[in-house]
């Protein structure tokens, strides 16, 4: 695997600013995952792996929103 650039660690480590394309996207993602979330919730017991569901559904919002963030090529963004 190659070394990041500059740009690719900056693009790790800064905020990236939704667009007007890229907005939608993590809109779509961010109800996506609560709607997901919601329903999990009434489906599942209290306990420790309910605690973790919603921990990873948070992981999963989180890559999702990074992935629309960092690895939408320039010409889409």
């Amino acid at each position: 695997m190659p070394k990041p650039t500059e740009t690719e660690i900056r693009d790790r480590f800064f905020y990236q600013r939704p667009t007007e394309k890229t907005a939608p996207k993590h809109e779509a993602v961010n109800q996506l995952l609560f709607e997901t979330a919601v329903a999990l919730v009434n489906l599942t017991p209290a306990g420790r792996n309910h605690a973790l569901l919603l921990t990873h559904l948070e992981d999963a919002r989180m890559r999702a929103n990074s992935a629309i963030a960092q690895d939408t090529p320039e010409a889409e963004r």
